[in-house]
């Protein structure tokens, strides 16, 4: 009688530790410091595509093999791997150097015969995937991107992995229990962060991959996540100052009026930003001649005034662009499966330029490079950058990189690296672009994520506090808000001017500073031919709120200036590390337990605590001042311990600003 074979379920392979059973082959690899990448296939091989994670140099990790278990160890973090006696099947578990348990695979159950690398076939070779981990109901998750709530810690939630106006889905979050998770997917998609378990889908995808990091500290996972997928450039000057911006300076005469207008009353003036339609159709890429006859003396002008031309694009392009048929023709458009090729109705039927074709990037920035660049623009607004397609039908659409169910999420990325490689071919060095979505790894093509066309209502700046926290810890360090909301705001309405304050407040400790918004009531514009164009709204410089609002706006807008220094310091660790400029408390104070719940403020840089008044009539606010330092008020200069609570005066034109153990005291009474 022959004996039973002996099962051979692991092997080393080239630095990995391989599994293999029944038509699933795992991949575990050393990825960076403190770090592992999860790859698995069904009846495949291993690819080695990553959609986010950059390559890194070779790791040899510590690997020990026997015959159910294995481990692979990569400085603080080890993954154990177990097959289970019931189906063979395999489950995962990541511990750090103290042996404590930081992520595991679910267990198949026994009878139950669960999978936590779930693979459904789709047609083709795609499947649908999920893989499923325990839940540890005293885990606090943080990070995802932009999610418009009102939400610290994540757990519980249910969130959808997809881009909207004004969701931004960056799938990396950190774990109060000390690590970091990428999924590293692209694939539209869910994550379910449920109190049994936490579940990632992606839709349509060819192999399950994910990365996990180990640090002692929220700074150690963040350093070791954007050495993975990059780091931002370094913050133009042009970036540390205030920006001007409305919806929408029309002409060139009233750009260069509201510019000569700050330098008259000296208003310092760094961006000065020309909004949508100053085309004529979607696609053309270039100023309409009959509202701006002379780009280059208008950019000429506005740069001896020291101040830069910001310059919207969008990617769609219309049926009637003189554009889009070549583009058509040379396959540089994002194609529907089926129907009629509208992906967005505004002003015409358009349809979007495909950013993840290399051939597109090219057409559109020598565009640009030829209509905007020349006359010396080296700031561009990207809009429109999920892409917003009418009604999200994520299924209908595909790119060249592959269908939007399985490849989506990319979009926003490769319209930032459009046009950041495109300025860097063209001898620029210092690249920031306002975008209004982001992917992980945006940040190294110089992506500045605004959020998007919210409402001016106290819910959505309160909201925004916390999708700057979290955009953050995703891996984007420059994110800003419009200053007073988009949509909704009266100019001349009390309530909402004491909105604008609280938030152009705010805005003052953002990483950019941009007023901008679509004030009420508007104006129609008709040009020449009696073609309806886009319309303007009411004024919105800081001079158009009344005297009082005016005094206080300039005032923040001159403590920006002082801050500069330190604002440019905080720029060059985002450049060098990662570090984000708005953090969450538990960023600089992980120890205080406190700090992992509040919501609604957060650190400037490691110095300074801010606390927005961001409730109506409020005059007063409930502040947390975080164990382990002394606390300086700005405003009057009075000492609070650490690890207390405070009411605080705040009456309008005055936002709780604290100085951590003194530093930056220069501020001390400007406030």
């Amino acid at each position: 009688m022959k004996g039973v074979c002996k099962m051979n379920f692991f092997e080393e392979r080239n630095g990995n530790l391989v599994f293999r059973e029944n038509g699933e082959t795992v991949m575990i690899t050393p990825w960076g410091t403190d770090s592992l990448r999860v790859r698995s296939v069904i009846l495949g091989d291993i690819s080695s595509y990553s959609a986010a994670l950059l390559e890194v140099p070779a790791i040899k990790a510590e690997i020990s093999i026997q015959e159910t278990t294995a481990s692979i160890r990569n400085g603080n973090i080890t993954a154990e791997l177990t097959v289970q006696p019931w189906g063979n099947a395999l489950q995962t578990r990541f511990i750090n150097q103290r042996g404590e348990c930081l992520l595991s695979e679910i267990p198949n159950g026994g009878a139950l015969t669960l999978k936590a690398r779930h693979f459904t076939p789709l047609n083709g070779e795609s499947f649908k995937i999920k893989a499923s981990f325990i839940s540890d109901r005293k885990e606090k998750i943080y990070g995802m991107g932009q999610y418009q709530q009102e939400i610290m810690d994540l757990k519980g939630c249910n969130l959808e992995l997809a881009h909207r106006n004004s969701q931004a889905s960056i799938p990396f979050y950190i774990s109060s229990l000390g690590y970091g998770f990428l999924w590293n997917n692209a694939a539209i998609g869910e994550v379910h962060f449920g109190l049994n378990t936490t579940e990632w889908t992606a839709n349509s995808a060819k192999q399950l991959d994910y990365w996990i990091t180990a640090g002692d500290t929220p700074a150690q996972i963040e350093e070791a996540y954007a050495s993975v997928t990059g780091k931002t450039p370094m913050m133009p000057e042009y970036g540390l100052g205030f920006w001007q911006c409305k919806l929408r300076y029309y002409n060139q005469e009233q750009v260069l009026n509201i510019a000569r207008e700050y330098k008259k009353r000296n208003i310092p003036l760094d961006v000065i930003v020309i909004d949508y339609y100053h085309w004529l159709r979607c696609g053309d890429w270039c100023f309409d001649k009959e509202y701006f006859s002379d780009p280059g003396a208008m950019v000429k002008e506005l740069h001896d005034m020291g101040i830069e031309t910001m310059v919207s694009i969008w990617p769609q392009v219309d049926w009637r662009s003189e554009n889009f048929e070549e583009m058509r023709q040379k396959g540089l458009l994002v194609k529907a499966n089926s129907g009629i090729d509208v992906q967005m109705l505004f002003h015409g039927n358009n349809v979007f330029m495909d950013a993840t074709n290399p051939e597109t990037r090219e057409y559109v920035w020598n565009k640009c490079k030829e209509n905007y660049a020349a006359y010396g623009i080296k700031t561009f607004w990207l809009d429109e950058a999920e892409p917003e397609f009418t009604g999200y039908d994520f299924d209908n659409y595909r790119y060249y990189e592959g269908p939007v169910s399985q490849i989506g999420n990319i979009y926003p990325r490769e319209y930032s690296r459009l046009f950041y490689e495109g300025q860097k071919a063209s001898g620029q060095e210092e690249i920031v672009n306002l975008v209004r979505c982001a992917w992980a790894g945006s940040q190294r093509y110089g992506a500045l994520v605004w959020s998007g066309d919210i409402m001016s209502s106290y819910e959505d700046f309160r909201k925004q506090i916390c999708a700057g926290i979290h955009m953050g810890i995703s891996g984007i360090p420059w994110w800003t808000t419009d200053i007073g909301g988009f949509h909704g705001g009266v100019r001349d309405d009390a309530d909402f001017q004491e909105l604008l304050i609280r938030w152009f407040e705010f805005g003052t400790f953002c990483p950019v500073m941009r007023i901008h918004g679509c004030r009420l009531p508007g104006e129609d514009i008709i040009n020449k031919s009696g073609e309806k164009r886009e319309w303007t709204g009411a004024d919105n410089e800081i001079w158009s709120y009344g005297e009082e609002n005016y005094e206080i706006m300039s005032k923040y807008i001159n403590i920006r200036e002082l801050m500069r220094n330190y604002t440019r310091s905080l720029m060059e660790e985002a450049h060098l590390k990662g570090t984000p400029v708005i953090r969450a408390l538990f960023y600089e104070f992980p120890e205080d337990a406190t700090c992992w719940d509040i919501t609604d403020s957060y650190m400037f840089g490691a110095d300074l605590l801010i606390a927005p008044v961001c409730h109506k009539h409020k005059m007063e606010r409930r502040v947390y001042l975080p164990e382990g330092a002394v606390w300086i008020n700005a405003s009057d200069g009075k000492e609070y311990k650490g690890g207390t609570w405070h009411d605080i005066p705040a009456p309008i034109g005055t936002i709780p600003v604290f100085l951590r153990d003194g530093r930056q005291d220069y501020l001390i009474g400007r406030i």
